[in-house]
């Protein structure tokens, strides 16, 4: 990606413009700009004030959520009947023009991600911070490590451009993921309306075929019974038993020519039809498949929000979560070691204790049987530990008494949303209130 095209905004041109919107008119009107440049803030740490005002719209759209901007914003302004979108536009606006406004929003912003500030302050060097950006991108952290990375003063304009990019393509890849989900189940939905109008279509054709065959052969017969029947030389005079004979043989070749035809064209429209009921229900399978995943991620994109939330203090601990995790202890076998740190983190913070076990992956195999006496339960994603280890974890569970529990994915959002909904809203969710016993064919 190429360096943006950004240009630092020379101080003391906050001059109001005329189209901006009437809310905050009168914040431009009453307060002076203030000129120069603030002393450096505390820690080190640049003022928003000193940010290159191109990166304002980001930092204000990533950073902070709508209510809290909204909160803000309304000491400026009446903002009864305004959208969020204009209050975003106007804040970015006023935070060039206006010193007051800059400085309230840097104060929000600052107190919001205070824990990843205190965090990012122990860095001291430029390759550091670069590598903390990378993690954070990776765990999915992202409105508090990309404002403390902007502000630090380490950060340099080619780190401050890097970071800017990954949010704005991360922006790019969500909306075109949910876009293509979308499109793809709303295509096999049409698609599957036009395969089963189509199988009536032939149904019906195949039906009125049967029917003309039938009728076809219906009258071919009665017309040989009455040639049959008829005595000789009512139909033909008496001196042409050849010519009769002829006829006969004629219309009993027609007959059979019709008929054949009438067969082969009834078993072609059979096997179409055949053919566009299996195909029928291969899509039907495969929309349901399609169903049943959305729903899956729903339920752990939900969960990961809910955590997020929780983290930023903006939610309460879910009751039913800590039912699920306080007091109990956690096997993980498998996964990826750069998700363990956060799912660990989720289960101690719910009163849980955790230990993960790498499978034949990492760990030698036989701590495996000490690893699953200690827990309660066994939990390992399926698309990150190998077979071999899937069946031996299996049947050390089904012989000590554990519940396991199978994830769809390695991430912390699965994780959470195995354990965030009850058994009857998520058919993963380990029911740990219950002391049922354990299946043996299915755990």
């Amino acid at each position: 990606m190429l360096n943006p095209p950004f240009k630092r905004l020379v101080s003391g041109q906050t001059a109001v413009s005329e189209t901006q919107s009437p809310v905050f008119r009168s914040v431009a009107a009453c307060c002076d700009p203030v000129g120069g440049t603030d002393e450096p803030a505390a820690n080190g740490r640049i003022r928003l004030s000193d940010l290159d005002t191109n990166f304002f719209c980001s930092v204000i759209g990533t950073c902070l959520t709508t209510s809290e901007l909204r909160k803000l914003m309304a000491r400026y302004g009446d903002l009864q009947g305004v959208s969020d979108l204009d209050i975003h536009h106007d804040s970015v606006r006023l935070a060039t023009q206006d010193a007051g406004v800059a400085k309230a929003l840097q104060k929000a912003l600052d107190h919001r991600h205070a824990p990843v500030i205190q965090r990012v302050s122990k860095i001291h060097a430029t390759s550091e911070l670069r590598e903390f950006w990378e993690e954070a991108l990776r765990q999915g952290e992202i409105p508090g490590a990309y404002w403390a990375v902007l502000m630090h003063r380490k950060a340099t304009p080619e780190l401050r451009s890097k970071v800017f990019g990954d949010v704005h393509m991360l922006s790019h890849l969500v909306g075109a993921a949910n876009r293509a989900d979308i499109r793809r189940l709303v295509a096999l939905e049409r698609e599957n309306t036009e395969l089963r109008e189509r199988l009536d279509r032939q149904q019906a054709r195949s039906h009125e075929l049967t029917e003309e065959r039938d009728n076809a052969v219906s009258k071919l017969k009665h017309e040989l019974i009455h040639h049959a029947a008829s005595p000789k030389g009512a139909s033909f005079p008496p001196d042409e038993p050849e010519l009769a004979a002829r006829i006969r043989q004629e219309e009993s070749e027609r007959a059979a020519s019709l008929i054949a035809v009438q067969t082969g064209r009834r078993e072609r429209a059979e096997q179409a039809a055949v053919a566009a009921v299996a195909e029928a229900n291969r899509l039907q399978e495969e929309l349901e498949h399609l169903r049943e995943h959305a729903i899956a991620l729903g339920r752990e994109l939900a969960a990961a929000e809910a955590q997020l939330k929780l983290n930023a203090g903006e939610a309460a601990p879910s009751a039913y979560l800590d039912s699920q995790l306080q007091g109990r202890r956690i096997l993980y076998v498998g996964g990826r070691p750069s998700s363990m740190p956060a799912i660990r983190d989720l289960v101690h913070r719910h009163g849980g204790e955790f230990q993960r076990h790498g499978g034949r992956l990492e760990d030698r195999s036989g701590l495996l049987a000490s690893a699953v006496s200690w827990a309660e339960v066994v939990v390992f994603p399926v698309d990150c530990i190998d077979h071999e280890s899937v069946d031996s974890l299996k049947r050390l569970c089904v012989r000590q008494q554990v519940r396991y529990v199978p994830l769809r994915s390695a991430g912390i959002g699965c994780f959470a949303a195995a354990f965030s909904s009850p058994p009857a809203e998520s058919p993963d969710a380990p029911d740990l209130s219950s002391g049922g016993s354990i299946c043996r064919r299915n755990g």
